[in-house]
């Protein structure tokens, strides 16, 4: 049963700026989309989670179309959905900025997968800090701004598969604070936009986080993906 966020909370938020909203798509068509980025983006956090150790309780902030849900439910893990938009009956109703519901280490790892960019800037901060205290690790996997030019190699031979891929930034449109410009009208940033580099976010992470790993998904170009430990 879904269950709506407390009215009271003791997270300190901006004093200025929009707040964060649902995406403003027509919900009932996006969510029965599935297209091959869904499965290479559910595989790689399957992937990445088994590599973490004692993993059991999940948190999946923004479960989309649902399938990322369905597969750790499938392989055994405790799973607990969050989501801003009641259309998407998560478990747990509210925005990533505000996870005060949860106690501290409730789970053993927090999935935001391209989630954070449709929070106003001024909301970032909290929501990492809210993400490093309610979980061991966190996976944040962030939109790639720009063009990615790739050449991939696969000879037929002993599943030999390589990707060689340079991304090419878009420096030129900047971020309004105030305002999604990016996707659509659901981006209000994105890796690769000014301020927003690779390595200034990664700095940024960096407060909260040690940084396991870093990577673009070579199955999903336009996805950099960042596994966590909470500090």
């Amino acid at each position: 049963m879904t269950r709506a966020s407390p009215p009271a909370s003791s997270v300190s938020l901006p004093d200025r700026g929009p707040a964060p909203a649902p995406m403003p798509v027509d919900m009932e068509q996006w969510a029965n989309q599935l297209e091959a980025s869904n499965f290479a983006n559910a595989f790689a956090q399957y992937r990445d989670v088994t590599r973490l150790a004692d993993v059991s309780r999940i948190l999946i902030i923004g479960p989309g179309q649902g399938l990322d849900c369905a597969v750790f439910r499938w392989r055994g893990y405790d799973v607990t959905t969050f989501d801003i938009d009641d259309r998407l009956s998560p478990d747990v109703i509210g925005s990533a900025h505000d996870l005060s519901m949860f106690a501290d280490k409730a789970f053993d790892v927090v999935i935001a997968s391209h989630v954070l960019e449709h929070l106003p800037p001024a909301y970032l901060d909290t929501a990492l800090k809210e993400l490093a205290r309610i979980a061991r690790f966190a996976l944040v996997y962030l939109p790639l701004a720009g063009r990615i030019v790739r050449l991939r190699l696969m000879p037929g031979l002993r599943g030999w598969d390589w990707t060689f891929a340079a991304h090419l930034p878009n420096p030129f449109l900047r971020p309004d604070p105030d305002r999604p410009r990016f996707c659509m009208g659901q981006h209000y940033w994105e890796l690769g936009r000014p301020g927003y580099s690779i390595r200034s976010v990664r700095k940024r992470l960096e407060r909260y986080f040690d940084v396991r790993a870093a990577y673009r998904n070579d199955d999903w170009l336009p996805s950099y993906n960042f596994v966590l430990a909470a500090h």
